[in-house]
């Protein structure tokens, strides 16, 4: 199956309603939602899960509507929500480059030293956005990545949002039992 054809699973849960929707790519890989069906959810409370027999019986009953709608099986989805825990941390790390040209792995190296000391310290909580927020080389702000240029300190600033780990557990325990996987989570 053409991924680029394949049909999306949005859940969005939100503090009143379980709005579930389905789109897909065009041949010019514009998205278009082709179905969206609102659902009331008495197994959340403020867009979070709070009894999860109820929200899984909840997500059953949507996600069996939208499945005969479009005709198509899910096995994974994109879950949209506002959570009231998510944080967010600035950090930068950096790479002295003594006149040498910046590389594709100078920046993979920052990125996954800094991922990785913030998981140490955030134990607890999962990564689940992570943005690029300034390059900066030789005290000069850049306004892409600066992979081919040289210079003499490279500085790289990330802001990534964190929530906990029992949020994302909470999730997955809902869709897998609704027979889905955890694509995405967007906030």
């Amino acid at each position: 199956m053409n991924l680029n054809t394949e049909k999306k699973l949005f859940i969005e849960i939100g503090k009143e309603n379980l709005i579930l929707g389905v789109g897909k790519y065009d041949d010019e890989l514009n998205f278009k939602v082709i179905e969206k069906n609102i659902f009331e959810n008495s197994g959340f409370k403020n867009g979070e899960i709070e009894d999860i027999e109820m929200s899984v019986n909840d997500l059953k009953k949507a996600l069996e509507n939208i499945e005969k709608k479009t005709n198509f099986v899910f096995k994974e989805a994109n879950v949209i929500s506002s959570f009231s825990d998510l944080e967010s941390i600035n950090v930068c790390g950096f790479k002295k480059l003594n006149g040498n040209q910046i590389l594709s792995e100078d920046i993979s190296y920052i990125l996954n030293d800094l991922k990785s000391r913030i998981s140490e310290v955030e134990n607890n909580k999962a990564i689940i956005h992570l943005f690029n927020t300034e390059f900066i080389l030789d005290q000069k702000l850049i306004k892409n990545l600066p992979i081919g240029l040289y210079g003499d300190f490279y500085s790289h600033q990330l802001t990534f949002f964190l929530i906990k780990n029992n949020e994302i557990n909470n999730l997955k325990k809902l869709l897998n039992n609704c027979n889905l996987n955890l694509d995405k989570i967007i906030s």
